[in-house]
């Protein structure tokens, strides 16, 4: 792996009417012009930058060769992909396909994974 920007830390957010999250200030930058939301493990929705969208994109890719089941597999991830752009105020929209994949209704629990951010709803985070 190589020494790219790592995320971590927690952060807890909510919502607004719009149904969009504030980023922290300091992890917005990162997702600036875009950055891509996609449903991930254990019911999470993660974050991806460009490069690591384009490590996980690959990796998929080269999952797929193996069998029609593996290539389902990335297809339904690709079509479930969104790309996200964080607006002036530092608010992100999180469509709501994604948002019910996660059980996410208006508290955000906004954690860094090193290579990505992840948006958990604090319930699923706690049960965890």
């Amino acid at each position: 792996m190589s020494l790219g920007t790592r995320f971590v830390g927690s952060y807890e957010h909510s919502l607004d009417t719009k149904g969009r999250v504030i980023l922290p200030a300091k992890l917005r930058q990162h997702f600036m012009p875009t950055g891509f939301l996609a449903p991930h493990l254990e019911g999470c929705l993660a974050l991806w930058t460009q490069e690591e969208f384009d490590k996980e994109s690959d990796a998929r890719l080269v999952a797929s060769e193996v069998d029609a089941m593996s290539r389902n597999e990335a297809r339904d991830w690709a079509s479930r992909v969104n790309e996200v752009s964080v607006d002036p105020q530092g608010r992100m929209p999180v469509p709501a396909g994604l948002r019910s994949y996660a059980g996410i209704e208006q508290d955000v629990l906004i954690v860094g994974m090193i290579n990505r951010v992840e948006l958990w709803c604090p319930r699923i985070w706690a049960a965890r």
